[in-house]
């Protein structure tokens, strides 16, 4: 008599949450990997390459520095209208980037999502890597031209990291969000991109958040990225000596607050990501 076993394979679309983030670490390669796969694809067989990295931030600073500097000739604390300018284009820059590149990171990555098993949580988390090197050449940028106007930073750029890590926190919120929706439906990419461009101008970008009146600044601290780019203002110019505490921590709580959504629903949706892609 034979005996015939058969086995069933089963690839899960997600794990319990005990070992859930034990497979994180344990798929740290793969982080690893799509992370360096992005860099790469960024910098390789591109004309520009790096120099558009620099070319970029440059023209946008001169045209905010043009229109809010000389033609509004809006207030810049005694610092040149450029640093003001500039302090602001690289927190928003790579929240804008990374946003992008997150919210698309599981459909371009669809191929791999469907055929085999891993947190999911890896692929939006590596795609905000390579803009965090943009960010680091554009911070390289920002300090020759401190040096250019001859401006040194203080003591309070050691604050600059904390600021760093809010902005993550909260581009990964807002971000784990978009991601699953994007999944499902694939006209939000064009959703997220026009909440991008709409964002660059009810953030403190080409301006000082002081300029806004009194009776609005409360609704208008509910923009996390304004108290995050008032500190890294803050942290990086020695003329802006302060700092809105209220729009720090309203940045901080609505940071957390999305991050923990964007989490919790990127977990509940990430089980049918397979299905659906």
């Amino acid at each position: 008599m034979d005996n015939k076993h058969e086995y069933t394979l089963i690839i899960e679309a997600g794990r319990l949450k005990s070992n859930y983030w034990k497979d994180l670490w344990r798929y740290r390669e793969l982080f690893y990997f799509l992370s360096w796969r992005d860099i790469l694809v960024r910098y390789k067989q591109t004309v520009l390459g790096i120099a558009w990295n620099v070319v970029r931030p440059l023209l946008t600073m001169a045209i905010f520095t043009f229109i809010f500097g000389k033609l509004a000739k809006l207030p810049s604390m005694d610092m040149p209208y450029s640093l003001i300018v500039f302090s602001g284009l690289i927190p928003w820059q790579f929240f804008a980037s990374s946003l992008t590149g997150v919210s698309n990171s599981l459909v371009v990555n669809s191929n791999l999502i469907s055929k085999v098993y891993f947190p999911r949580l890896i692929v939006p988390m590596s795609a905000f890597v390579v803009n965090l090197v943009d960010f680091l050449i554009s911070l390289c940028l920002f300090v020759g031209l401190m040096i250019w106007y001859q401006v040194l930073p203080g003591w309070k750029i050691v604050f600059l990291p904390m600021f760093l890590a809010l902005e993550i926190f909260s581009l990964l919120g807002l971000g784990l969000w978009m991601a699953s929706l994007n999944v499902k439906y694939r006209d939000f990419n064009f959703i997220s991109g026009f909440l991008i461009q709409i964002g660059l101008y009810i953030s403190p970008v080409g301006f000082i958040s002081s300029l806004v009146p009194e009776q609005w600044r409360l609704i208008y601290y509910l923009n996390p990225m304004v108290g995050i780019i008032d500190g890294f203002r803050w942290s990086l110019l020695p003329g802006i000596t302060e700092l809105n505490l209220i729009s720090i921590y309203m940045s901080l709580g609505v940071s957390i607050l999305s991050f923990m959504l964007g989490m919790s629903y990127f977990r509940k949706a990430e089980q049918t990501f397979a299905d659906i892609i």
